[in-house]
């Protein structure tokens, strides 16, 4: 996979928030955001997902401008900002929920997923009695468990206590490796290092 990000323009409320932005990103790789809260990271992020239509310049995935030859890039798992998830199911029913509309995973993968990220695939709490940290990891689990080729990850450490985030690193490489192209957002330095 292969963005270019061409001399994007995006403004809200006649605030620019989005002043010429330029890059190019590729599978394989991580891409690190880094900026102080309102700086424009998460908008980014939503932009290249297709979730805001830029006001100027273009998006450019695997040669197809965004908005224009394709809505959506065809593949991608993200967390953006706080994740919202029905709270009166289970973490498993959520993943369910989420699996079934394109079918591409079934239980199994998704009890694995929830495994991987430290959660118990037969918690029978509903989501509304998770802890901020077990709902960052389910987004994490939601996030990557249908193998994307996009991630798109902002914040993704919030909430999460030590050997979370070491769970978090651990599956980042295992993606990379796998050949996701990786975008993530952070206002402190030390995630993005």
């Amino acid at each position: 996979m292969k963005i270019e990000v061409c001399h994007v323009e995006k403004s809200l409320k006649g605030r620019k928030v989005l002043k010429d932005i330029s890059c190019v990103m590729e599978s394989g790789k991580i891409y690190g955001l880094y900026g102080h809260n309102g700086s424009g990271k998460t908008m980014l992020m939503r932009c290249i997902i297709g979730l805001i239509h830029i006001d100027r310049g273009n998006i450019i995935i695997d040669g197809k401008k965004l908005g224009k030859d394709i809505d959506f890039p065809q593949s991608v798992g993200a967390i953006i900002e706080n994740p919202i998830f029905f709270p009166y199911a289970t973490g498993f029913e959520n993943l369910k929920i989420l699996a079934d509309i394109k079918g591409m995973i079934g239980e199994k993968e998704i009890r694995e997923v929830l495994r991987k990220v430290g959660l118990d695939d037969q918690d029978n709490r509903t989501v509304s009695k998770y802890s901020l940290g077990m709902r960052q990891r389910l987004a994490i689990a939601q996030a990557v468990m249908e193998k994307p080729q996009l991630l798109v990850l902002d914040e993704p450490t919030n909430a999460l206590d030590e050997d979370g985030i070491i769970m978090f690193k651990k599956i980042i490489m295992e993606e990379v490796k796998r050949g996701a192209l990786i975008i993530l957002a952070s206002h402190h330095r030390e995630d993005i290092d």
